[in-house]
């Protein structure tokens, strides 16, 4: 008996977008891991360590999909269209991004993509660049003391000169800003003209988590000299607030209030 047309076709494999956390092999989800290391197919954000894409198999195929400012390898919508060509043609894809999927990694555009064509989708969450960096550089962004509110900015966007970016950073606040380094300058001069005094605390923390990984601190005024004079490349995280501050600074605060 001949099998129906139905019955014959592929049966779409999965696409599980899958988050690489900040950099640390270490960080990975124990669910992250396991589909790294049984993957037969994985496409990468050019920012996952090479750390990490060794734990695949050596018999898996890497597809690079890096972006960068200045260049693109592979557009959106033709990473899109490359998730959902190989998961109907019945391949399994472990989509591998820095981070978090869900947070500035478009995640949400490519589990659209998959969701109208049909495509089964999986979800595995990561340590996203904001905890992840500032657990690495042991910087809190809440504190009892400092702050109890967190907002995270895309620094590397359209338009950003005119998005209101009023009362997300200021006392008691920490304001992180991804994708900020080659945007440093207008975003000191932004937060400035919104009303950030020139002398809150701001430290820039670069390749967290991983061996090479740097911390440099200055005031927000200094932003962009503070990128500049350490030539600051990405993977980079801004973090600006009271809870930035050295320990130094703190002990120093805390005796001029005592002192009162």
């Amino acid at each position: 008996m001949s099998e129906s047309p139905s019955s014959s076709a592929a049966k779409p494999g999965t696409v599980h977008l899958v988050g690489a956390g900040p950099g640390d092999p270490d960080l990975l989800t124990l669910r992250a891991a396991r589909l790294i290391g049984g993957a037969k197919l994985i496409v990468h954000d050019g920012l996952v360590d090479p750390a990490i894409l060794a734990l695949a198999h050596p018999a898996a195929k890497l597809v690079s999909v890096a972006k960068s400012r200045a260049r693109h390898t592979m557009k959106q919508e033709a990473i899109n269209a490359l998730l959902v060509a190989e998961a109907l043609a019945g391949h399994d894809v472990v989509r591998l991004k820095g981070g978090d999927p869900f947070v500035f990694g478009r995640g949400g555009e490519e589990a659209e993509a998959c969701r109208e064509a049909g495509v089964p989708v999986e979800i595995v969450p990561g340590i996203t660049a904001a905890t992840g960096a500032s657990a690495a550089a042991q910087i809190p962004l809440t504190h009892r003391d400092s702050a109890s509110i967190v907002s995270f900015v895309a620094g590397q966007c359209k338009g950003l000169t005119e998005q209101d970016w009023s009362g997300l950073a200021g006392k008691g606040r920490t304001l992180v800003i991804y994708m900020g380094v080659a945007t440093s300058e207008a975003i000191s001069e932004k937060l400035m003209a919104d009303g950030l005094a020139p002398d809150v605390p701001v430290a820039v923390i670069e390749n967290a988590s991983r061996p090479e990984m740097r911390v440099l601190r200055g005031p927000l005024a200094g932003l962009p000299s503070l990128v500049e004079t350490h030539r600051v490349k990405s993977p980079a995280l801004i973090v600006i607030g009271d809870v930035t501050a050295e320990p130094e600074q703190e002990l120093r605060k805390i005796a001029r209030e005592v002192a009162k």
